[in-house]
């Protein structure tokens, strides 16, 4: 058979599995609406749930990021997103909460004015995030809008979520982002502070210059503003506080409160004649996810998912939930406490409870269980599912960056390492965080030892973040040489805030440039000169083209200058193996390396979209396989 017509047949393979694919609803959003990892953080995200209220027949992907205004939805999260979005898709796009910055200025406009004059340390300040709502936050709204109708799908403008701000038992007009009370314009001299319009004035009302937006384009538009303040509000300001938010402020939900947003923008959408027949809302007892599916971990590792059971409308109104768990299964409320089964109660027919199952794999191959969950004499069954894989033969690498006195790293076996790189940071100077400084006990590092100080780009944190800068980030990487796989399980580095308990970070790691990403680590308000461990043991398999990243996004809670985030002893480790799958160090054995077009015609090498690659070896042999860039 001719290598064009084996292409062709892969191909056709290919484009039929993608034609049968369920229909989506694409969510693009920021940080209230995105994926958190269960177990890194109690924060959540409306978008992880939305999928929980859709027929068999679609499914929900959640493009959605902490930190992202509508321009960086529109020039990063659309861009990745309509490479999967097909005619008769929904897209959800709600922004808001990072327009406001730099008090409803826009912020490459404030950044672009301080260039102009010459004062390159405030340009250098200036979080180019923030949009004005009636001019660049319509416009790049629009903007995805437009594009999303170029490829025959449907758009959905959802106006943002509300932030918990109490005056009273009400929501507070900037708690509903309308910065009409107080806000900034950029005029030709430069910021003037301290605006503000009257109540019924819409100037600076982001949720109102969405709604606009949408019937100017003719598209649906769900008031998630107005549902969220009147739920908010059903519960007040402190109980709102407790049972919907993480308790890190006003903004970002629990699973609870994910939740139940969630289910009240499927239940306005399905109110509106939107996917009405594609929509269920619960009101009987129900867990999310449907399945546990823990998915790959190597053998010996205990794995812990969590769940939400949830129930509207029950009948007694008061009551309790028996769940329970299969041989070798263990279930908590607390992630502290394990048992076979657990009990809880619910009052006003209304249930919301949050709970883990945990394993440990004892055996190769899938392991399988089964939670029980009763109610009455009502009764589901959770499958549970985890597999065990295993790391053999093959060649250890490691890479290893101890950060003590520079950036330079140590590599054994064949890989390639990518150089530490900085975005809106430096390193300010190798030293010793504090003279108190605190180790975890085990290492046997005292307040000495030297870590890498970095600090971002013009010194000073700004005062109003609470999450992660895209544009802020420090990173290293790992790849495979060329007619190599990496199988990569372990990832692990320590890292603390210097000069004060305000810092905060999250850590991510990638394997497409961070067009999705996994969180192993959030921790917000580190306690100064406390080093703390990250370490996991993931199971990653980089071919050829493809990169491991890993990116620490740090933000201070509060404006401040020189508090550093230092880290130290950044670590990849694994095995390497030749593409042919004999484990040693042939990396040189690959002698010819093509690449065809969907066509099967002959290319360079391949930039995006589907391509194949063809690797010749010595011996002869020839492996080909399908890329994706």
């Amino acid at each position: 058979m001719t290598t064009k017509r084996l292409l062709s047949i892969v191909l056709t393979f290919i484009f039929f599995a993608i034609s049968s694919m369920a229909k989506k609803v694409h969510t693009l959003g920021d940080s209230t609406m995105a994926n958190y990892d269960e177990s890194a953080t109690v924060t959540r995200g409306w978008g992880m749930y939305f999928g929980n209220f859709l027929t068999n027949g679609w499914t929900s992907v959640n493009y959605a990021r902490g930190g992202r205004d509508s321009r960086g939805g529109y020039n990063e999260l659309w861009q990745t997103a309509k490479k999967n979005v097909e005619p008769g898709d929904y897209v959800i796009i709600t922004f808001a909460h990072n327009d406001e910055k730099n008090d409803g200025m826009d912020g490459v406009a404030l950044y672009e004015y301080y260039k102009s004059i010459g004062d390159n340390a405030k340009a250098a300040a200036v979080d180019q995030r923030g949009t004005v709502p009636s001019t660049t936050y319509k416009e790049y709204l629009g903007k995805i809008v437009d594009e999303v109708l170029e490829r025959g799908a449907i758009p959905i403008i959802a106006s943002p979520v509300c932030r918990s701000y109490f005056t009273g038992n009400k929501i507070r007009r900037n708690g509903r982002h309308d910065l009409g009370d107080s806000y900034s314009i950029l005029t030709d001299n430069g910021p003037s502070p301290g605006h503000k319009v009257a109540e019924g004035d819409h100037t600076m009302d982001y949720a109102w210059h969405a709604q606009q937006l949408a019937a100017e384009k003719g598209i649906a538009f769900i008031d998630l503003t107005s549902a969220t303040a009147t739920l908010y509000e059903s519960y007040g300001d402190a109980k709102c506080h407790e049972y919907l938010f993480d308790g890190e402020g006003s903004t970002h939900f629990n699973a609870t409160g994910a939740l139940l947003v969630a289910r009240e923008c499927a239940r306005l959408m399905k109110a509106q004649g939107i996917m009405a027949d594609d929509i269920i809302i619960p009101t009987d007892i129900s867990v999310t996810p449907s399945v546990a599916d823990f998915g790959e971990a190597y053998k010996g590792q205990t794995l812990t998912k969590e769940l939400t059971l949830n129930g509207f409308g029950l009948t007694p109104e008061t009551g309790a939930v028996n769940i329970s768990a299969s041989e070798g299964l263990l279930l908590s409320t607390d992630k502290t406490n394990w048992q076979p089964s657990l009990c809880v109660t619910y009052q006003a027919s209304t249930l919301v409870q949050t709970f883990y199952v945990q394993l440990t794999l004892q055996d190769d191959g899938q392991t399988t269980g089964t939670i029980t969950v009763q109610q009455g004499d009502k009764t589901l069954e959770i499958p549970v599912i985890a597999t065990a894989v295993s790391l053999e033969g093959g060649t250890e690498i490691q890479a290893y960056w101890r950060l003590e006195k520079d950036a330079t790293y140590e590599l054994t076996g064949p890989a390639t390492v990518i150089d530490e790189s900085w975005e809106g940071m430096y390193v300010q100077r190798y030293s010793a965080p504090n003279a108190n400084t605190v180790w975890p006990e085990w290492t046997g590092f005292d307040a000495s030892r030297k870590t890498q100080r970095n600090l971002l780009t013009g010194d000073a944190w700004p005062a109003d973040e609470i999450d992660d800068n895209p544009n802020r980030y420090i990173q290293f990487g790992i790849k495979p040489n060329i007619g190599n796989t990496l199988k990569i399980n372990n990832i692990s580095l320590f890292v603390c805030g210097c000069g004060g308990n305000g810092m905060c970070c999250h850590i991510y790691y990638s394997t497409d440039n961070f067009e999705t990403r996994t969180t192993i680590f959030e921790m917000k308000k580190m306690p100064a000169n406390n080093m703390q461990e990250v370490k996991v043991s993931p199971v990653i398999t980089l071919n050829d083209g493809e990169e491991l990243l890993l990116r620490v996004y740090p933000w201070y809670t509060g404006a401040a200058t020189g508090k550093t985030i230092c880290l130290s002893d950044v670590t990849f480790g694994g095995i390497a193996i030749d593409a042919t799958g004999i484990r040693n160090n042939g990396y040189d054995r690959v002698v010819g390396v093509n690449y065809y077009d969907i066509q099967g015609m002959q290319n360079t090498t391949p930039t995006h979209g589907i391509s194949i690659q063809r690797l010749q070896f010595a011996d002869g042999s020839v492996i080909t396989r399908k890329i994706i860039k």
